[in-house]
């Protein structure tokens, strides 16, 4: 293609026709550059950009690494006391220990546990190899059927079962001990425990505490298999005192006797007085169900960890979730004391012991009108009998039998078919001296009992050298008889 120049209007020199009118020869220009906009150097600034990203990829690796490690070994170290201060597993029989003793978790200054929170899930699953199911079998006099409707039938005796709950605390040499509600083996002619397992076995009575109703029972480990010993595990004792309303808790126990079974709520109130209760210490109060059977059981926090032993419940169409646990801070001390008591079992019939006493249980009534302390009054001391050989005397009040807060009759009954005539027991009694009433012990050696029919008006409360209801003189006591002696 012909290229066309810029035509020059000064090329005169050497131009002929100049002058003439005849045009002017042209010669073509070289064609100029176009123009371009100088290249920046993007090269540079893209080493740039890709250095400060690879930097913040790689910082950003190392701190999440760091952050993910530190998280993992704290994580560790948290689960590792979470699984220690949950249950401590319990050999086939190696524990060497003379004295027993609960296992504690302390708690930190903002009122928390040292150990990891866990779910509901993994406290049931920790915490169940702890629990045990408790069958109480007695033989009790219950009226007949013609005396229900007034013709005189009399009374008859029937085996009765009762079901309720316990927690492993510990072991010592011989024994594995459990903590449960008095109620739950009071009365008992035999007590069976069953574990996680489903085994069961005979347990004994080893001490109880009827003002605060906490009692002690162990199995012989001699008598639990290897295999049941593998499963069960010693539950870990929190803090309770630490507690605050709406914390979330958790209960174990053999609710209405069908076997294990968990339920969880809150703490709705600490340190609640209840009236039908003979214990002066406060409960913890839990909207979290406490049925018939969990009496006994566990109350647990979220670290797994026992901080109440479920006691009662109040029922009523107007009431609801209103469930009390006994805190462990009132039971541990009491717990130690009673797990290091003398194991005992019911004495038979030509072994039973007397004390040789007329009493009376003294209601809060008698109490308030008379000034006399609501525990057992002292209406007569037989003569030559153990408690005038020990110097007892009439119109004092018997409040400790070896060792065990004694309030009523049926308390004291009960404690004396566990020992023999001939052993020599520590009896304490309130003396009134001038107006004032001052404790004191004496040491008695127990009478060999009569063997009687049973005939003892059990609403009076007498104790005429009984063994168990049975009066020594074989007369039935007339019901308020002995408050003939506290008038005079």
């Amino acid at each position: 293609m012909e290229e066309y120049g810029n035509y020059n209007l000064n090329q005169n020199e050497g131009n002929q026709n100049e002058g003439t009118g005849a045009p002017r020869n042209f010669q073509p220009m070289p064609s100029p550059t176009p123009y371009r906009k100088p290249r920046r150097n993007n090269s540079k600034w893209a080493k740039k950009i890709g250095a400060i990203a690879l930097s913040a990829v790689l910082f950003g690796g190392i701190a999440g690494g760091a952050f993910a490690g530190v998280a993992y070994a704290s994580g560790a170290v948290g689960t590792n006391k979470a699984n220690s201060t949950v249950s401590a597993a319990t050999d086939a029989g190696n524990t060497e220990t003379k004295t027993s003793a609960l296992q504690t978790t302390s708690a930190t200054s903002d009122g928390t546990s040292d150990s990891q929170s866990l779910d509901v899930s993994d406290i049931a699953a920790a915490a169940m190899p702890s629990i045990v199911a408790i069958t109480n079998k007695s033989v009790q006099e219950v009226q007949t059927y013609f005396d229900m409707f007034g013709r005189s039938g009399g009374t008859q005796e029937q085996e009765v079962e009762s079901e309720g709950s316990g927690i492993i605390i510990g072991q010592n040499d011989d024994e594995l001990l459990i903590v449960t509600n008095n109620h739950v083996v009071e009365n008992a002619d035999t007590l069976s425990v069953c574990f996680i397992d489903d085994e069961a076995y005979e347990a004994s009575v080893k001490g109880t505490d009827s003002d605060n109703d906490l009692a002690v029972i162990a199995v012989k480990l001699s008598d639990i298999s290897e295999d049941s010993m593998a499963k069960i595990k010693v539950a870990s004792i929190g803090d309770s005192a630490s507690l605050k309303v709406g914390q979330q808790v958790v209960a174990i126990g053999n609710a209405l006797g069908y076997g294990q079974s968990t339920t969880t709520g809150i703490i709705s109130a600490v340190d609640r007085q209840v009236d039908d209760s003979e214990s002066e210490n406060g409960f913890i109060q839990t909207d979290a169900a406490i049925n018939p059977g969990n009496s006994g059981g566990a109350l647990l926090n979220m670290n797994g960890e026992v901080i109440g032993i479920n006691s009662a419940k109040l029922a009523s169409t107007e009431i609801e979730g209103m469930g009390y646990a006994i805190p462990t801070a009132t039971a541990s001390p009491i717990i130690e004391d009673l797990m290091n008591r003398t194991t005992r079992t019911k004495v038979s019939d030509d072994q039973a012991a007397s004390i040789g006493i007329s009493g009376q249980t003294v209601d809060s009534t008698i109490a308030q009108t008379y000034g006399i302390p609501e525990e057992i009054y002292i209406g007569e001391v037989n003569e030559g009998g153990a408690a005038q050989t020990a110097g007892l005397q009439a119109g004092s009040v018997i409040t400790k039998f070896d060792g065990t807060s004694v309030t009523t009759m049926e308390d004291l009954r009960n404690l004396l078919t566990y020992y023999a005539a001939g052993e020599t027991v520590t009896l304490t009694a309130k003396v009134a001296n001038n107006g004032q009433y001052e404790e004191k012990e004496y040491t008695i050696t127990l009478d060999k009992a009569q063997s009687t029919t049973t005939t003892s008006d059990t609403q009076s409360g007498t104790l005429n050298g009984e063994s168990g209801a049975a009066a020594q003189d074989g007369t039935q006591s007339q019901q308020g008889g002995m408050l003939g002696s506290i008038l005079r």
